[in-house]
């Protein structure tokens, strides 16, 4: 079988991106009016020249959710397990050089914590970490799934890759889906964001999703960290990644987040910047490209740049969220991995929710279905 990889290789980064400055009003316009979109018409609603075309984008994205997902929005919530990393990662609070006070959670303070996210609400937890496997390893995730599997009705991770025997073993504890971000697509530049750590090997994060598919995992989560590179060359490859790995784990779900670098401790300003116009332009592009994938939204966002989007394509949304070790009940004032910007209740969220016409969703009724 062949892996992303192999067809990863085959791309230049410096091509690809002229392609798709290259694109036209013209391919803008097929790309609009085709009933089933390439990642050539992908190419072509993520470039500058689709800018104009937003308000069409825009309402083709809201018709297309609305056939596929109804008016939900589930809502979830992260919890951070460990601040502890092994990584130097430039844009990142909890990167190994930043000198701060390290936090991992024991059994009772997860159960802390999880008791205050249910009075919440929610339902639907993201559990996070660093990168430190001798003290965030698989059997420390074991355990916190099976310690909030009574409480949850379906549980994520975003922790450091592993290998496919180990996803293996998690998915019978309950564990659901899977978050891994490449950051960046660009590999040479990769390197210089991640100079140490087990990070650093692109490759080997390149091909966790099929490490993932193999394992037959309910959901793959994939994203770029907007501010790295060039957003629209990212995201081309991201949309590149989906295309390879829907065809070849079609019974695997998946969505796709648009994380943008937020302030942290010792971190710089991003480099590339992407507007809020931009912004919507990608996750219409995205769900114009694929009307299956799950689109998520975190706390990052602003207030009204969240409230404005939520019926242009978004499925999935944080709300309430802290994201330090603690941060709800146990240990409030331990270092985060980045400021959030909307920082409202999840009640609030809901009802703003509600007030738009669509439906607040706690639980991932799919859930229900698998066990």
């Amino acid at each position: 079988m062949t892996n992303f990889q192999t067809l990863f290789d085959k791309q230049d980064w410096e091509q690809v991106k002229s392609s798709i400055y290259a694109k036209t009003e013209t391919d803008v316009e097929k790309a609009l009016s085709s009933s089933k979109r390439t990642l050539e018409d992908f190419k072509a609603l993520i470039s500058p020249a689709a800018l104009p075309y937003l308000e069409s984008m825009a309402r083709l994205s809201r018709q297309t959710t609305l056939k596929r997902f109804g008016k939900t929005i589930q809502l979830f919530a992260p919890m951070y397990l460990s601040n502890e990393c092994q990584n130097i990662c430039t844009y990142c609070g909890f990167s190994f050089d930043n000198k701060v006070k390290r936090r991992t959670l024991t059994d009772e303070e997860i159960l802390q914590e999880a008791s205050v996210i249910k009075q919440m609400g929610f339902d639907h937890i993201l559990l996070v970490t660093g990168e430190a496997n001798h003290t965030v390893h698989v059997d420390y995730f074991k355990n916190a799934i099976r310690l909030l599997r009574p409480h949850f009705a379906n549980i994520s991770i975003e922790v450091q890759p592993l290998e496919q025997h180990e996803y293996e073993a998690l998915i019978p504890e309950g564990l659901y889906s899977v978050l891994v971000y490449q950051e960046t697509y660009h590999k040479e530049r990769y390197k210089t964001y991640h100079p140490k750590g087990k990070k650093a090997n692109f490759y080997y994060r390149l091909e966790t999703p099929d490490r993932l598919g193999k394992a037959q995992i309910h959901k793959i989560g994939l994203g770029a960290l907007l501010g790295l590179e060039d957003w629209r060359t990212d995201s081309f490859f991201c949309a590149f990644h989906l295309d390879y790995l829907q065809k070849t784990y079609w019974q695997t779900k998946y969505s796709v987040s648009f994380p943008r670098i937020r302030p942290a401790e010792g971190i710089t300003a991003p480099e590339y910047i992407i507007t809020d116009r931009e912004l919507v332009q990608l996750i219409c592009a995205y769900r114009l490209f694929s009307e299956e994938v799950e689109l998520s939204m975190s706390t990052r966002e602003s207030e009204k740049f969240r409230n404005h989007i939520l019926s242009l394509g978004i499925t999935t949304i944080s709300a309430g969220s802290k994201t330090n070790p603690g941060g709800y009940a146990v240990e409030p004032d331990t270092l985060e991995q980045f400021e959030i910007s909307d920082e409202r209740s999840p009640q609030e969220m809901a009802q703003v929710i509600t007030d738009q016409g669509y439906e607040p969703v706690w639980k991932d009724w799919d859930r229900s279905y698998w066990g």
